[in-house]
């Protein structure tokens, strides 16, 4: 058994942004291991992403073009993958913890009969094994997890590993056949829908969250124009999604998305430890709360004691100024 294997979600020819992290973490760990990093590409139209697997590090590509894989179901891509893994073995198998990653490392350990170590934040290779390090207890604690059997598969949490390098290397893909036919897939794709605002909340690099303090659904809009000035995605607490003030694709939380960006402003949200858990990466929070003992206020570093319909009219404006 051999090689390191990373999956790449692809669209319209462009790779995800988690997926350029996985290619970064899986080429260290192809690096510690002295190993091939082999990258898959499935899906319609592969070719361009094929060509920047391996301008972003992959030694090989294994692509796929098949209109059944077109859309990323993972009663596709799943059948294929274990499948490839079955006949070639690799050692490991490193996949971003997307919603389409979960669905497709959840799927393939249970196919090969492995495990899989989920939302890893960092790995290492140590004797051989790649160890993960990953949150537990809602994000309270850390812990080192691995896979005794083979493939090690590790799926890793977005925005917690740097993006591979452009290294201008070149090579031919091997194309393979799709596993299954579109009879024996049960869903069918009819359409994409975009939803949600102008920033992805998983890709975003700055978020601006809103809590229950916000009051109804016009309470998003001082939030909405910061966003806009600051080039950062809405987030929003579970309550408010529960309440219908804003629609589920902005949540953050332990039942909603979990995040990493590298700046979380927090406007009107207590700190609900199911909060934290989808936030609580970030590397800078910055909390916004008229009550001064809200636990949101232990877990950031900078906090404001106030009316958020005061502060955040000023955060913009000042913004506005400095960003123009």
């Amino acid at each position: 058994m051999s090689g390191v294997w990373v999956y790449v979600e692809n669209r319209e020819g462009a790779i995800s942004a988690i997926s350029r992290e996985a290619l970064g973490a899986a080429r260290q760990v192809a690096d510690s291991l002295g190993q091939p990093l082999t990258a898959l590409v499935f899906g319609q139209g592969v070719g361009p992403a094929c060509a920047a697997a391996f301008d972003l590090g992959a030694d090989a590509v294994i692509g796929a073009d098949d209109a059944t894989l077109a859309g990323g179901r993972v009663e596709a891509h799943g059948p294929l993958l274990a499948k490839l893994a079955q006949e070639r073995q690799p050692a490991v198998i490193l996949i971003g913890a997307s919603t389409r990653g979960r669905d497709l490392a959840a799927w393939t350990g249970a196919d090969l009969d492995t495990g899989v170590v989920a939302e890893a934040i960092e790995v290492k290779v140590d004797g051989g094994v790649v160890k993960a390090t990953r949150p537990v207890y809602a994000g309270k604690l850390l812990c080192e997890a691995f896979v005794t059997g083979t493939p090690q598969i590790v799926t890793l949490r977005s925005r917690a590993f740097a993006q591979a390098a452009a290294t201008g290397k070149t090579g031919a893909p091997e194309m393979v056949g799709a596993a299954v036919a579109e009879d024996a897939i049960p869903t069918k794709i009819i359409g994409f829908e975009g939803k949600g605002g102008k920033v992805s909340l998983t890709d975003a690099g700055k978020i601006v969250s809103g809590g229950r303090g916000v009051g109804g659904p016009e309470g998003f809009e001082p939030l909405r124009e910061l966003a806009d000035v600051l080039g950062a995605a809405l987030g929003a607490s579970r309550a408010t999604v529960d309440a219908g003030w804003i629609p589920y694709e902005h949540q953050v939380g332990q039942t909603g998305k979990t995040v990493a960006p590298d700046l979380y402003i927090a406007a009107g949200i207590s700190g609900a430890i199911q909060h934290q858990a989808g936030m609580r990466s970030s590397k800078v929070i910055v909390a916004i709360n008229k009550d001064p003992d809200a636990p949101i206020f232990k877990l950031a570093r900078y906090g404001i004691v106030g009316d958020l319909f005061k502060v955040i009219p000023a955060l913009t404006a000042e913004f506005k100024k400095r960003l123009n």
